[in-house]
């Protein structure tokens, strides 16, 4: 499908230019009234926000929209994109809506929608909202129009849910954790779920202020939390990003982990309890350690295109539970219908406190192969998937890694480069082979 307006995860951009304005807002949450309405009469609509001060802008007019479309909204206020997932399925509703623009800095917003089962929405469905937006405004009549209200136990809903996804018989007394939520949307609720579970709670990122949403702090930028565990000398830290879908951990050593290892740890302790894992689904970009790793456990690795999305889509075509990216981007779809960094973070500290042994013991024997990624410029046009020296000299290389490491060559979405990725145990040969590949490149 050709987009106008919706990327890969709803619609973003910088407030005050096309289509971040209050007036493309209104005529969008009209449009996406219009084509709920077409399967119910009067539907109902949840929007979440995170902490940006243009949040209460767009809110604003996504409410108008809405109420002109004949549809209910109910407000919840800052809550992480996950809760809005949460509430729509749990409250019934026929759509999650979330302003939010992630990790991006605060000048930036979004849109992203969630279906009424708490899941992201196919193409078609977006295919209509622009189909939609292309059409006149039909306003409902002074008898129709929808109504708005607060939801004003949103928070408190989606704490006691995360709660819900950790064993209930542990607990997190005794341990000390940094927890730092980006003064993001998870800024009240985060250090409560932790909190509330048992433990000593030290909390940075907490205070938004409408301006500094992932300033210097959160899953971006984790040299804070690292900082902060070893300040207080605590035994974990848990950093998110501006949504909380984001994750990143630390240990008591201020050893910052990956998502890669996050995913490993999520899926060795289902072993441990004598859960069956069929297998789970990574990215390209995916360590091969990990991968091998994976598979010395009899559990198979997908590799999906980058992005949650598509590992969401790899999961749901081979009925499988967990997955994730390096980022941070987890998913556990027996606790959650989307990716969610404080479940994920519960379900990697359950890990731990279930078998008492730290992250680092937990992956004892699972070193992340090193990683040399090289931007190598293209000229305009120039066709390296069917360049032979480029296939030869791949072949050269991936014969010299055999098993001990992996080629990927992909081109960037969004600047005219190639991106060349070796990843070998010895960084050495990594680097090596990796830029005999980005001169082969460059030669042709």
């Amino acid at each position: 499908m050709s987009r106008k307006y919706f990327g890969t995860d709803g619609i973003r951009g910088t407030v005050g230019q096309a289509p971040i304005t209050p007036d493309f807002i209104l005529r969008l949450a009209h449009a996406v009234g219009r084509v709920l309405k077409q399967q119910r009469p009067h539907p109902v609509v949840l929007i979440g926000k995170d902490t940006r001060i243009s949040g209460y802008m767009l809110e604003s007019a996504l409410e108008s929209g809405f109420n002109s479309a004949g549809v209910d909204v109910v407000l919840l206020g800052p809550v992480p994109t996950p809760a809005v997932a949460y509430l729509t399925r749990a409250l019934r509703a026929d759509l999650g809506v979330v302003i939010s623009a992630s990790h991006n800095p605060f000048a930036d917003n979004g849109i992203k929608f969630f279906s009424a089962q708490g899941t992201k929405l196919p193409d078609a469905w977006e295919a209509q909202v622009e189909a939609a937006l292309e059409d006149a405004p039909v306003w409902a009549s002074s008898a129709d129009l929808g109504k708005a209200r607060r939801l004003d136990d949103a928070a408190g809903r989606y704490i006691e849910f995360c709660k819900s996804t950790f064993n209930h018989e542990l607990t997190l007394r005794g341990l000390k954790i940094v927890v730092d939520a980006a003064h993001g949307a998870a800024y009240q609720i985060a250090p409560k779920v932790f909190h509330e579970l048992g433990a000593e709670v030290i909390a940075i990122g907490c205070a938004p202020d409408g301006l500094n949403i992932n300033h210097n702090v959160g899953a971006t930028h984790p040299q804070a939390l690292v900082a902060a565990v070893q300040a207080h000398q605590a035994d974990y830290g848990v950093a998110l990003d501006g949504d909380a879908d984001r994750l990143q951990l630390v240990d008591a050593q201020g050893r910052l982990y990956n998502g890669d290892e996050l995913l490993y740890l999520m899926v060795t302790e289902r072993l441990a309890r004598g859960e069956t894992v069929p297998g789970c689904v990574g990215t390209l970009m995916t360590n091969k350690a990990v991968e091998l790793a994976l598979k010395a456990r009899g559990v198979p690795l997908i590799r999906a295109k980058v992005g949650d999305r598509y590992v969401l889509e790899e999961l749901h075509r081979n009925h499988w539970l967990l997955g994730g990216e390096g980022s941070g981007h987890l998913l556990a779809l027996d606790k959650h219908t989307t990716g969610d960094g404080l479940v994920s973070a519960l379900q990697v500290l359950q890990a731990c406190v279930g078998s008492g042994k730290t992250m680092s013991e937990l992956l004892e024997g699972v070193t992340l192969f090193p990683q040399t990624l090289l931007n190598v410029r293209m000229q305009a046009g120039q066709d390296w998937r069917n360049n032979s020296s480029l296939a030869e000299a791949t072949q050269e290389v991936e014969a010299e890694l055999g098993n001990s490491g992996r080629v990927l060559i992909r081109a960037s979405g969004t600047e005219p480069v190639l991106r060349v990725m070796v990843e070998a145990r010895d960084p050495e040969q990594a680097a090596a082979c990796a830029q005999r590949l980005a001169k082969t490149v460059m030669s042709v």
